[in-house]
Parts: C-alpha cells; sequence; structure tokens
C-alpha cells in the first residue's frame, strides 16, 4: 500500500515560542557583533580624516565613513525591530505560562472540592448530635454517681432554722464559759517558803505541808 499511496509526511511540530525567543535573542545577539566592528571602523576612519588634509584623499575616506555609518544605522534598526519582536513574545509567554498555571490551580481545587464532598458523604449530622447527646447524659450520669458515692448517713434532718439558733447559742455559752470573773476574791496561796517538817512561828500562814493552816474553832 505504501508502494501505491506512499507515505504520508510527517506533522511537523507547532512552534514554540520559547524557541523562537531564543531565535531572535541570537540574532539580536549577532547584529551587535555586527554594529561593534562598524564602530570599530569608524573609529579608524576618523582617526585618519584627523591627520589628513582636506582634499579628494579626505573626500573619499569620508564617503567610506558615510557607507559604514549608513550599515550601521540600518543594523541597529533590525536590532530594535528584534528586541520588540523578543519582548512580544516574552510577553506571550509569560500570560500563556500563567494562564496553564491558573488552569493547574483550578484543577487542583476541583480535585480538593471533589474529595471535601466524598468525605462529607461519610459524615452524618445527626450522628454527631446523637452524640454528644449522649455525651451529656453519661456526664450527668457519672455525676450522680459521685453525689451518691459522698452521700452522708445518720445524719438527722433538722431544720436550718433551729441549727442557726443553736450556733448563736453555742457561741454565748462558749463566751460566759471562758469567763474567770468567778476566781475574783478568792486567795491562791502563796508557794511556799519553807520546806515541810521545819518548825514554824505562831506568824507563819501555812503549816508543814506548805499548805494554809485552818484557824483553830
Amino acid at each position: 500500500m505504501n508502494r501505491l499511496f506512499g507515505r504520508g509526511k510527517p506533522k511537523e511540530a507547532p512552534p514554540n515560542i520559547s524557541d523562537c525567543i531564543a531565535n531572535v535573542d541570537s540574532r539580536a545577539d549577532s547584529i551587535d557583533k555586527k554594529i561593534a566592528k562598524l564602530d570599530a571602523e569608524l573609529v579608524k576612519y576618523k582617526d585618519q580624516m584627523k591627520k589628513m588634509r582636506p582634499g579628494a584623499a579626505k573626500q573619499s575616506l569620508m564617503q567610506k565613513a558615510m557607507r559604514v555609518l549608513k550599515q550601521k544605522k540600518m543594523y541597529e534598526q533590525q536590532r530594535e525591530n528584534l528586541m520588540a519582536q523578543s519582548f512580544n513574545m516574552e510577553q506571550a509567554n509569560f500570560a500563556t505560562q500563567m494562564l496553564k498555571d491558573t488552569k493547574v490551580t483550578m484543577d487542583a481545587m476541583k480535585i480538593g472540592v471533589t474529595q471535601m464532598k466524598k468525605e462529607y458523604k461519610k459524615v452524618n449530622i445527626d450522628d454527631i448530635e446523637d452524640l454528644q447527646d449522649e455525651l451529656e447524659d453519661m456526664l450527668d450520669q457519672a455525676n450522680e454517681v459521685q453525689e451518691a458515692l459522698g452521700r452522708s448517713y445518720g445524719v438527722p434532718d433538722v431544720d436550718e432554722a433551729e441549727l442557726e439558733a443553736e450556733l448563736e447559742a453555742l457561741g454565748d455559752e462558749l463566751v460566759s464559759d471562758a469567763d474567770t470573773s468567778y476566781l475574783e476574791g478568792i486567795g491562791v496561796p502563796s508557794a511556799p517558803t519553807k520546806e515541810p517538817g521545819t518548825e514554824s512561828t505562831t506568824d507563819d500562814l501555812v503549816d508543814e505541808f506548805g499548805l494554809p493552816r485552818i484557824p483553830a474553832s
């Protein structure tokens, strides 16, 4: 079949903007080298004309310098065109890359949203609320257990008003019990000044044991 109809030409790859930019920049660099070469030639002609007297030879050299200057101007215009093309392609390349990045970002966000929806379907709000209610009930039961364990036994049921009245009365009793005024007027024997068994005079107020002497009736 290939002999009868031949083979189709392979399709050429579409132009790559990055390659186009590199090609234009390379051409601009080549033109810069040519301009630099013409500049050197112009400097040489200018130095020669400074040393020459007016005449046909100097006029001929000036014509050569003018032709070189025209070439330089032409190359400079070409370089400006190439630089403008390169700049425009750079801008287009930047915009294209930004759009590609935006698309990648959007695709990633879409995938993320799809995964979130998939995971959200696994979550039931009613189950969460039921779980919270159950947890609250369990905490209430735990508090009831703690209160039951701390319950007191054998404590009489007394009115709080009666307890307050009894507490106030108890305070008064404690104050009255602490009163030592009843000790006033009672003589307290002083410490003995002699040892027991020693002779005492009629003026002594204590007996041989150091106790207050009881007066004879």
